[in-house]
């Protein structure tokens, strides 16, 4: 049987074929089978309870058939181990392709390419490369400044070629107010050789449309998935506002939240339904992507795949 090596652990590998491709692809192919990529965020939970949870929900994912899956990576590597644990669980031990998220804020460049060195005996094919959080000490960065220098290590590390990611704020980034500055820090990363954008979330369809035609402007066609994120309590939306700078609510959705606000099911009920409303426009724009932020809880996900019609999550990714 085909093994997989996973640090020190190797583990059977799944079926090498999902409806004729194989389980694991570079971006690049994912973009050639999938009209429409679609793509789920997982966390690494820091308790086994949570661990047990999610691992035992893949399989409502794997129903959906998502064209990939990422994993969270904490500021500073703080879940670095559990990342790559549940990167080479999802790997191993089913059919989803997952795609690791890989910050730089705190790393060498050798410890970096010692982890893409793990991601290689892995079989991972993709990296998302992101800046990450500035430490709270204060502690200056080590060999990364910017996000467009993890993307250049990654490029140039000699073991594979991975697909390579970045991430992009189309309601703007609290730490660059200034909108064009922010684009040409978007430009950075895409000239040093990215394969794809990934949104952070948004509520406003249309804030979303205008900066995929600013980037246009800024020469940007790199391939843009929108990201989506449910709103789930109001509780939630509070921490969407803190987590997610600069994203905004519109007032429709906070007077549907707020009018039901007592109600914790008629609330969650309304985010799911605002996410499927955004999701249903998107795919009539045409969007080259959705990623869901799923907080590793499937009902929300399943509800909006439901929403809008499709049979099976192959149909919705090439509905002709």
């Amino acid at each position: 049987m085909d093994k997989i090596a996973c640090g020190f652990m190797e583990y059977p590998s799944p079926a090498q074929l999902r409806n004729g491709y194989p389980t694991h692809m570079h971006m690049k192919d994912i973009l050639k089978r999938d009209k429409t990529v679609f793509g789920f965020e997982f966390f690494p939970p820091r308790t086994d309870d949570g661990w047990d949870g999610l691992t035992s929900r893949l399989h409502t994912f794997e129903a959906l058939e998502p064209s990939f899956v990422s994993v969270t990576y904490g500021a500073g590597g703080s879940t670095r181990t559990k990342t790559h644990a549940l990167v080479c669980h999802i790997a191993t031990k089913t059919s989803l392709d997952p795609i690791p998220h890989l910050t730089c804020v705190g790393h060498t460049h050798q410890e970096v390419n010692n982890i893409l060195q793990s991601y290689t005996e892995a079989g991972i094919d993709n990296i998302l490369a992101l800046r990450g959080d500035k430490q709270q000490d204060g502690t200056p960065s080590k060999d990364f400044a910017y996000a467009s220098d993890l993307v250049k290590s990654i490029r140039a590390f000699t073991g594979k070629t991975f697909g390579i990611g970045v991430a992009g704020f189309p309601e703007g980034h609290p730490e660059t107010p200034n909108r064009l500055v922010q684009m040409d820090h978007l430009k950075a990363k895409v000239d040093c050789g990215i394969d794809w954008i990934c949104s952070q979330l948004f509520f406003d369809n249309n804030a979303f449309y205008d900066w995929v035609d600013r980037c246009d402007v800024a020469g940007i066609t790199t391939p843009t998935f929108a990201g989506i994120m449910p709103i789930s309590s109001i509780a939630g939306m509070q921490r969407m506002a803190e987590l997610a700078g600069g994203a905004n609510f519109p007032a429709k959705l906070q007077r549907r939240l707020y009018r039901f606000q007592d109600d914790a099911e008629a609330v969650a009920k309304i985010g799911t339904s605002w996410a499927s409303e955004q999701c249903a426009d998107l795919l009539d724009a045409n969007v080259r992507g959705i990623h869901f932020f799923t907080m590793n809880k499937s009902s929300a996900t399943e509800d909006i795949y439901s929403s809008l019609g499709a049979s099976s999550g192959s149909k919705l990714r090439n509905p002709h």
